[in-house]
C-alpha cells in the first residue's frame, strides 16, 4: 500500500507567509498532477444537483433536530450523556459541510450554497470569509511549506496538540481567538497574506455577528441559570470533536510535503456509510483534491474512474492509523521521514481529454 521512507525533504510547517519551498520547484512554480479522464465523463461528474443536496442536508438537519429534542428532554438525567453524544456527532458534520460548500459544488442554485455555507461556517466556528480564502490557498498549494495555511499536522508533529484536538481544544481555541480579534478589527499578517483587502471588512463584520450571537447565547444561559442552551451551539465541536479529528487526520498526516502530486500527500480511505454521510464523502480525498469541482455525491464515481491512476485506497480507518501513528512518532526524531505512496512515475501534469 505504501512504504515509509526517509529522504532529504523540507519539513512542513503551518507557516503561511514566504516563498514556496517545495523541493525541485524552480522559483516556486507548481505544476500539479492531473488524472487522465474523458472530457464527457468529467462533464457528467461535475454536474450539480439541488435535489441530491437538499435530500442530504434535509436528512442531516432532521436528524440534528430530533437528536437535539431528545437531548433537551433528557437534560438532568443520565440519558443526556448518550443523547448529547449523538447530537454532538451529528453537529460536527457541519465541518465537512462547511468544507464542501466552500467549493460551491453541492447545490446547483448559488443562493442555496451561500445560505448553507454561512450556517455551517458559524456552526463549526470557521469565520466564513477567512476560511473561503484559506481553503482556496490550501487547494492551490496543498502541503507546500510557507504557502498552505491549513497544514493540520506539522513535521515534526506536536503530538500533544493532536490529542487535544480530539476535543478541538487547540484548533477551536485558536478559531475563537481569531474571531474575537477580527471583531475588534485586528487582522494578523499571516491572514492578511491570503485574504484580499477588499474582503477584510466582510470578515470583520461576520466575526462581529458571531460574537454578538454567542454573547446573546451566554446571556440566555445566565438568565435561565443553566448551561443547556450553550450545549447546542459551538460547544458540540469541542465535546464531540473526536469525529472531525478522527477522519480529518487521515487526509494528509504523515505523508509527503512539498510535492506537486496529491497522490503522494493525500489519502483516500474506505469507511462505513454513516461516516460517509456525515463526512460528505471526504474520505475520497485524493479524488477531491485532484478535481475539487466534482460534488461530494460524485466522488465515489470519480474514484472508480481514476482508480488505475491512484494508489490503492486504505481499506478502513484502522489501516490508516496503524501506519500513520508510528510515522508521526518517528517524525518527532527524524523530520525527513514520511510515508511514501507508490504511484506510476509522472513527468508532466495531465489534463482532462
Amino acid at each position: 500500500m505504501s512504504t515509509p521512507q526517509s529522504v532529504a525533504a523540507p519539513a512542513a510547517t503551518a507557516r503561511t507567509t514566504g516563498p514556496a519551498t517545495a523541493a525541485g520547484l524552480e522559483g516556486g512554480e507548481e505544476i500539479w498532477f492531473r488524472p487522465m479522464i474523458p472530457r464527457q465523463t468529467l462533464k457528467q461528474l461535475t454536474k450539480r444537483s439541488d435535489a441530491e443536496s437538499l435530500k442530504n442536508f434535509g436528512l442531516w438537519l432532521a436528524l440534528l433536530a430530533a437528536a437535539g429534542t431528545v437531548a433537551a428532554c433528557s437534560w438532568g438525567t443520565w440519558w443526556a450523556l448518550p443523547a448529547f453524544f449523538v447530537y454532538g456527532t451529528l453537529y460536527c458534520s457541519s465541518d465537512a459541510r462547511w468544507h464542501e460548500l466552500s467549493h460551491g459544488t453541492p447545490f446547483r442554485t448559488t443562493w442555496l450554497n451561500q445560505v448553507f455555507y454561512q450556517l455551517c461556517s458559524f456552526m463549526t466556528i470557521r469565520e466564513a470569509t477567512l476560511w473561503r480564502w484559506s481553503h482556496a490557498r490550501h487547494h492551490t498549494h496543498t502541503i507546500i511549506t510557507g504557502r498552505d495555511p491549513e497544514i493540520q499536522v506539522d513535521n515534526p508533529p506536536r503530538l500533544v496538540e493532536i490529542l487535544l484536538d480530539f476535543f478541538y481544544l487547540v484548533g477551536g481555541t485558536k478559531e475563537v481567538i481569531k474571531i474575537v480579534r477580527h471583531a475588534c478589527g485586528s487582522i494578523a499578517p499571516e491572514i492578511a497574506d491570503f485574504v484580499p483587502a477588499s474582503e477584510r471588512s466582510k470578515m470583520v463584520w461576520i466575526s462581529r455577528a458571531y460574537v454578538a450571537i454567542m454573547i446573546a447565547l451566554i446571556a440566555w444561559c445566565v438568565s435561565v441559570h443553566s448551561i443547556l442552551p450553550l450545549l447546542f451551539v459551538w460547544t458540540p465541536r469541542f465535546y464531540c470533536g473526536w469525529f472531525h479529528q478522527t477522519l480529518g487526520l487521515t487526509q494528509h498526516a504523515g505523508l509527503a510535503a512539498n510535492v506537486t502530486d496529491h497522490r503522494l500527500n493525500t489519502r483516500t480511505v474506505h469507511t462505513n456509510p454513516v461516516f460517509r454521510f456525515l463526512y460528505m464523502n471526504m474520505n475520497y480525498h485524493i479524488e477531491h483534491h485532484v478535481l475539487p469541482m466534482v460534488p461530494y455525491y460524485a466522488l465515489p464515481r470519480l474514484h472508480e474512474a481514476i482508480r488505475s491512476q491512484t494508489p490503492p485506497p486504505y481499506p478502513n480507518l484502522w489501516s490508516v492509523y496503524r501506519e500513520m501513528v508510528p510515522a508521526l512518532i518517528r517524525q518527532r526524531r527524524d523530520n525527513a521521514y514520511f510515508i511514501r505512496r507508490e504511484v506510476e512515475p509522472q513527468t508532466a501534469a495531465h489534463t482532462a481529454q
